[in-house]
């Protein structure tokens, strides 16, 4: 008599005569496809293995990870606006993972551990220079010289960092954060110059074999607004600069915003913590228009900044703004309704928009400026050989995510056409659609949420707002991801499998199917959790 029934001793070492596999229509096949996460990050990190990484815990191999795109893991997690986290499939399930916090955390264990990354490539022999010393600019040194290239990066500034350091506050980016990681990138052998303008773009590429032109947007729109001679009136740009470098301006104990940005958010919050009684933002349409991302509206208004929207400033004196109420056409367009309101202000800021200053390439040919903006090809080159562009000076969004992503795509870009060649990216898998998951398998897990600052020393300080996660807390943020469309062993294929078709390859290996006995009744795709097997038709 048998000691256990048969279906369960009919494994792969079993008896190959009744091969029930012949009964099949369709097959099961395991896949790999994109997760929403890694398809929305403008760094293009694979969000998803780093934080499997992090889970095991390998805080270190998943650090490495993130650093193979982007080496600013403790800076992103402060200032990322998060489109990982807005395309979490987990969202619609909670809430999406915390996947920034994990991200900062594993930039500060960094830092404190003191990890570096190794240059191993071979030198190529080819120099490049890289103008402007921020995000992106810092980002496509780095990648270049991991694959190989002499890079000099030349910046204006007293210090590098950008936009990172001169617009961005301290009470969001804490300047010892930022210093460790630009040293990081330093110590690998890239050349800096600092406080030097480059005036003549083909001059300065003597003895370079390509260039990157990463200058950032630093300049501050002006725009014609009727002042007394009396109004003080400045520019955001300009006013984080000057608080970042030093001496921070007086602007008064009333301030007005002008503008609905992020830029105006920290202006209006930094000139809190500069002394100011009010700070008012001043808006020309509604809340859902405005530019401003969420989590900067919300900070600001527990900051007591107050919001006047659908407004616009009408006149400025000394002591005073009139603003005129506005109301929206059907196009969505503000138009004047002829009412007015008086707001006590000692300076008004503008914040209506940074650009670029692109006279660095006057005369060079073939470089096409379109609105202040450079064009560029899909491989980030300008139309003049061997000189690529991004960051600010490209058509893009304004983020440091976005900036980094850039660096990294043209490295690569620049890397092969200085080998004589072309980068061709590598085909992306299908999305990992939420309808895909099994979710009855995932827990009720909420996102932890991030220590704060309490309110007294944000309105005093400029100490950081928002605190990072701890070791438990990051572990089990990390663990809170689906692995959406790609196979994380769960043994759950395996366990349900009536033919015991499902053979187990080893540890990171995944699974196979033995077509033998395997009768494609589709138990193991309902009941994957990832949505990493589909049922293909059987091919006669």
């Amino acid at each position: 008599m048998m000691d256990k029934p048969f279906a369960i001793t009919l494994g792969a070492g079993s008896s190959h005569a009744n091969k029930t596999g012949a009964w099949r229509t369709e097959r099961p096949v395991y896949v790999d496809r994109l997760p929403p996460c890694n398809h929305a990050c403008p760094a293009g990190e694979n969000i998803q293995h780093w934080l499997s990484l992090a889970e095991e815990p390998s805080y270190e191999a998943a650090w490495r990870q993130i650093m193979l795109d982007n080496p600013f893991p403790a800076v992103m997690g402060r200032v990322c606006y998060r489109p990982c986290e807005s395309a979490c499939n987990r969202g619609q399930l909670d809430e999406a993972v915390g996947i920034n916090s994990v991200e900062r955390f594993l930039g500060d264990q960094a830092i404190e551990h003191g990890w570096t990354v190794p240059v191993t490539a071979q030198p190529s022999g080819k120099r490049v220079l890289v103008v402007g010393a921020g995000p992106a600019g810092l980002s496509a040194a780095y990648h270049l010289t991991l694959l190989g290239h002499a890079v000099t990066v030349i910046d204006s500034g007293s210090a590098p960092g950008g936009m990172m350091r001169f617009g961005i506050p301290r009470y969001r980016l804490p300047r010892h954060v930022l210093d460790a990681e630009i040293q990081r990138i330093l110590d690998m052998g890239v050349t800096l110059e600092l406080g030097r303008t480059v005036t003549d773009l083909a001059e300065a590429m003597r003895g370079f074999d390509a260039a990157f032109l990463a200058v950032g947007a630093h300049i501050g729109r002006r725009a014609y607004l009727p002042a007394g001679d009396s109004a003080r009136i400045l520019d955001a740009v300009s006013v984080l600069r000057d608080v970042a470098d030093g001496p921070a301006p007086l602007l008064g104990r009333r301030v007005v915003v002008y503008d609905g940005g992020n830029t105006a958010m920290d202006a209006a919050r930094t000139a809190k913590r500069l002394g100011a009684a009010d700070a008012v933002v001043v808006y020309r349409r509604t809340r859902d228009r405005m530019p401003a991302h969420d989590s900067e509206v919300a900070e600001a208004s527990e900051e007591g900044v107050r919001m006047k929207w659908l407004s616009t400033i009408a006149h400025a004196d000394g002591e005073r703004v009139v603003i005129e109420r506005m109301r929206l056409d059907e196009t969505g367009f503000p138009q004047p309704t002829g009412e007015f309101e008086e707001l006590a202000a000692d300076s008004v800021v503008l914040a209506l928009g940074q650009e670029a200053d692109l006279s660095l390439l006057a005369g060079l040919p073939g470089i096409k400026v379109e609105g202040g903006i450079v064009k560029v090809g899909p491989g980030m080159m300008t139309g003049c050989p061997g000189v690529f562009a991004g960051g600010d000076m490209v058509p893009a969004e304004r983020t440091v995510t976005v900036a980094v992503g850039h660096g990294k795509k043209a490295a690569r870009h620049i890397d092969a056409w200085l080998r004589g060649g072309a980068h061709r990216p590598p085909p992306r898998h299908p999305m990992a659609g939420f309808d895909l998951l099994n979710t009855w398998y995932y827990s009720d897990a909420p996102a932890t949420v991030r220590p704060k600052l309490d309110l007294a020393r944000r309105m005093s300080t400029f100490d950081e707002v928002e605190g990072g996660l701890e070791e438990s807390t990051a572990l089990f943020e990390a663990r809170r991801c689906l692995s959406c469309g790609n196979c994380f062993e769960c043994d759950n294929c395996y366990g349900v499998c009536p033919d015991n078709a499902v053979l187990k390859l080893g540890p990171g290996l995944r699974y196979e199917i033995d077509l033998d006995f395997c009768k494609g009744c589709g138990l193991c795709v309902s009941e994957c959790p990832a949505g990493a097997i589909e049922m293909v038709p059987e091919v006669t």
